[in-house]
């Protein structure tokens, strides 16, 4: 759970970087490929290829395609479709889609999960619901992507993890991940992106410098490695922790106007839901023994 907290901690910033300093200013796939070959290049001096057969290095090279290259692909369109606000609000069905592939892939169903879940959803809804208007639609299906791509990478990283030896060195086979993700980045920006809509500011630089080397490189690596040390239920609510977070930083920092008493409200019934979560496991584990 300590990692999965940390990078909450860490991609708290996330959002308002890329809302103040790159949408609409940064081409989005050339935003996305600096991103990805940024966060490579943290972990190829560590890659050991021989430590992974071919399928499993495609595996990962699969996961690492869909949760950072085409999840990002659709996380940096939103920002050009909807505001901060709206980002936020519209991630907050990530836990839903956790619940459910992580029983699908797993071979199980667990209403429970969903009921945490739900709670989760609820909490996020009360601290960022401020009503939308009739043109969002577009917006909510591309956020609705992005979770997607999320959700499925953390739940076939488990999955796969559980295929593999305890002692092997995670890190030292994670290059695969980023790798796959450059081989939707790269054509994505060839096809699609806009080579004029460059990074002009030492800022704007500054931010795609840490989103590549720390929020994705650091971050993805720590975050699917906490995802195989929890239960999907926590997994699940942890995916709507980072939205009180990223509330509080732009509060802070950026000096917006939040209603603090939603937000501890809503932060309020997430932790509740988590230890809602924590309470049933102990209970199931005593019932079992």
């Amino acid at each position: 759970m300590g990692y999965l907290v940390g990078v909450t901690v860490l991609w708290a910033f996330s959002f308002s970087l890329i809302g103040v300093y790159l949408a609409g200013q940064v081409d989005s796939y050339l935003a996305v490929l600096i991103r990805v070959g940024l966060a490579a290049l943290v972990f190829l001096p560590f890659l050991r290829p021989r430590l992974l057969a071919g399928r499993q290095r495609l595996a990962l090279m699969g996961l690492g395609a869909v949760q950072l290259g085409i999840m990002y692909i659709f996380f940096y369109q939103s920002f050009l479709l909807l505001s901060v606000p709206e980002v936020l609000l519209f991630t907050i069905f990530t836990p839903l889609y956790v619940t459910l592939l992580d029983d699908a892939l797993f071979g199980r169903f667990t209403p429970f999960y969903l009921l945490t879940a739900a709670l989760a959803v609820l909490g996020a809804a009360v601290i960022r619901y401020d009503g939308v208007d009739s043109g969002f639609w577009l917006g909510f299906l591309v956020v609705q992507g992005a979770n997607f791509c999320f959700a499925l990478g953390q739940v076939g990283y488990r999955r796969l993890s559980a295929g593999l030896p305890a002692e092997l060195p995670r890190h030292s086979v994670f290059a695969w991940f980023y790798l796959g993700a450059l081989v939707i980045a790269l054509p994505a920006f060839a096809l699609l992106g806009n080579a004029s809509a460059m990074p002009v500011t030492g800022m704007q630089w500054g931010v795609l410098a840490w989103l590549g080397l720390v929020a994705s490189g650091l971050g993805y690596f720590l975050w699917n490695l906490g995802a195989t040390r929890v239960d999907a239920g926590a997994l699940a609510i942890m995916n709507n922790a980072l939205i009180p977070a990223g509330l509080a930083v732009n509060l802070v920092i950026w000096n917006r106007d939040a209603d603090l008493v939603r937000l501890a409200l809503g932060g309020a019934i997430i932790v509740g839901s988590l230890l809602l979560n924590e309470w049933w496991l102990k209970r199931r584990a005593t019932v079992t023994v």
